[in-house]
């Protein structure tokens, strides 16, 4: 984690105490915070929105999860211990004993057999998003009440990152018997906080479980997230009505609130496991042309747009299809080998326009689909005024996000501004965007391409990181040159909240980190 940016955040900062660190945690209070969407469902296999993640995940366990202060660092949820075969095709998990649902009843593996089942083969009108994580999974067994064992149909290198999962509530078996589709439209969990409503449009509120398993966990006594919009989300952390929000700010937005909150602002910052996007569609003319995609992505000055918009809006580093900084991320030099990643942006665009004219599309015109919210609107305008530098003449249509949707799983676009973020850095979570249309129903650039795919199966059952990085190069290094889909700017998380929260893990992505169990307020009594 990278603490703070700005000058005025390092000014508050230094005046706090280093102490604070070690500060014993206080029982008590209310957690008031915002967020900005109203959730689709409450199950959380069906989707992959924050608006989900952040409400339900204080309900819910997991089998395993990311170790808070340590990200990526894997420790056990549910599991107490947990054994690998040598060949790595066995998975072997032992689970505390007496954990309660929030019903009073006791977790045993076949609730963790029925939640996996459920993922791995959901049932009839039931949707899993997860499901593709699991395909190397042969079965799920549960040989005894606290055992329960996950069998392979191949080597899987990603396989701990997706027990990880913060999707992967656990779910009572006995109430998926009545009803597949219970967790749609119920909470009923085992996590450190019991649910007590959701008024669609004002707020969702949660109170602390008694017998939640972790012995003096939660220290809250409740937490209350409201819904409201992103202008007055900043209102309210500014004039103090809510204690924090978990997801970003911008950087003006992070000011403004540091300004008002003076001493009791905490500001977080670190690289967002969020990118921006430009994708093409493959199958309309020109765009079927790896020349005139190439010549699109050549003219992006990625690390020019960088230094400019990093300073007004939640875009950030350039990158590749890692996130930059990460274990698995390509370096600068790497990365300067790509078209579109040059710094003589001169010989970039000269190039382009050659590729251009080859490909018989010197007077080409586009229309760019766009999100109609920021950051969105920002990195359009951005691409369009590097392609106007090139000749190219763009119209630019801004939608709503059910129309965004809609528009690119239909097909309807000649180029989009595309984004793509996922609960880990692990290499086949965030490839599987570049991967054919075919075979990942996220790649919405309509291309196959069966060097890619072949390429990323090779990776995700390699179990060397030397080998594993050598092969994820190869797969960057294909996508790059094709221009399906190419990466423009990655983001950055910024989180401002109330000093007065305590015990919330900053990470580089909004997914994980938030079932509020370590979390307490300091004064709170």
């Amino acid at each position: 984690m990278k603490a703070l940016t700005s000058t005025i955040a390092a000014a508050i900062l230094a005046t706090l105490p280093l102490a604070a660190v070690a500060e014993t945690p206080q029982r008590g209070g209310t957690l008031s915070w915002a967020i900005i969407a109203e959730p689709p469902t409450y199950d959380c296999h069906a989707t992959g929105t924050f608006a989900v993640m952040q409400r339900v995940a204080p309900h819910y366990s997991t089998l395993m999860k990311f170790e808070p202060g340590n990200y990526p660092n894997i420790v056990g949820d549910l599991a107490a211990s947990w054994d690998v075969s040598p060949d790595s095709l066995t998975y072997t998990f032992k689970l505390h004993p007496n954990v309660k649902f929030h019903d009073g009843t006791v977790l045993t593996s076949a609730d963790l057999k029925a939640t996996y089942d459920r993922i791995i083969n959901p049932p009839d009108g039931i949707v899993s998003n997860r499901q593709a994580s699991f395909t190397k999974v042969a079965s799920v067994e549960a040989p005894d009440p606290l055992t329960v064992v996950f069998k392979m149909k191949e080597v899987d290198a990603s396989m701990m990152t997706n027990f990880a999962s913060p999707w992967n509530c656990v779910y009572s078996a006995a109430r998926l018997k009545q009803d597949p589709n219970f967790p749609a439209k119920n909470i009923m969990g085992t996590g450190p906080f019991k649910f007590v409503e959701h008024v669609a449009g004002s707020h969702w509120t949660g109170e602390r479980f008694a017998d939640y398993f972790r012995k003096g966990r939660p220290y809250l006594d409740g937490f209350r997230s409201v819904t409201m919009t992103s202008a007055a989300r900043v209102n309210a952390l500014a004039g103090g009505q809510i204690d924090a929000e978990f997801r970003g700010f911008s950087p003006t937005e992070r000011d403004r609130i540091v300004r008002a909150l003076g001493k009791d602002a905490n500001v977080l910052q670190e690289s967002w496991l969020l990118h921006m996007i430009i994708t093409f569609n493959t199958e309309r003319k020109p765009f079927d042309d790896p020349r005139v995609r190439k010549a699109l992505s050549l003219a992006l000055d990625r690390w020019g747009g960088s230094t400019s918009l990093s300073k007004i809006s939640l875009l950030g580093a350039p990158g590749g299809l890692v996130r930059p900084g990460s274990e698995w991320s390509a370096s600068p030099k790497d990365m300067e080998k790509w078209p579109g990643y040059g710094r003589d942006m001169a010989a970039n665009r000269a190039e382009a326009k050659r590729l251009l004219k080859e490909a018989g599309q010197e007077n080409l015109t586009l229309t760019l689909m766009d999100r109609n919210i920021a950051p969105y609107v920002t990195a359009g305008i951005f691409a369009i005024d590097q392609w106007r530098q090139i000749g190219v003449k763009v119209e630019h249509k801004q939608v709503e996000l059910a129309s965004w949707y809609a528009l690119q799983n239909s097909g309807d676009f000649e180029v989009f501004v595309d984004s793509f973020t996922q609960f880990s850095d692990d290499p086949s979570n965030v490839l599987y965007k570049y991967a054919s249309h075919d075979r990942s129903p996220v790649a919405v650039h309509r291309a196959i391409d069966r060097e890619l795919d072949q390429l990323f199966a090779e990776q995700a059952r390699t179990a060397d990181k030397a080998k594993r990085l050598e092969l994820i190069r190869k797969f960057e290094n294909r996508a790059m040159e094709q221009a399906y889909s190419v990466p423009l700017l990655w983001w950055q998380r910024i989180v401002v909240m109330n000093d007065r929260v305590k015990g919330w893990t900053m990470s580089p992505t909004h997914m994980i980190y938030q079932d509020l169990g370590d979390v307490w307020l300091a004064g709170s009594r």
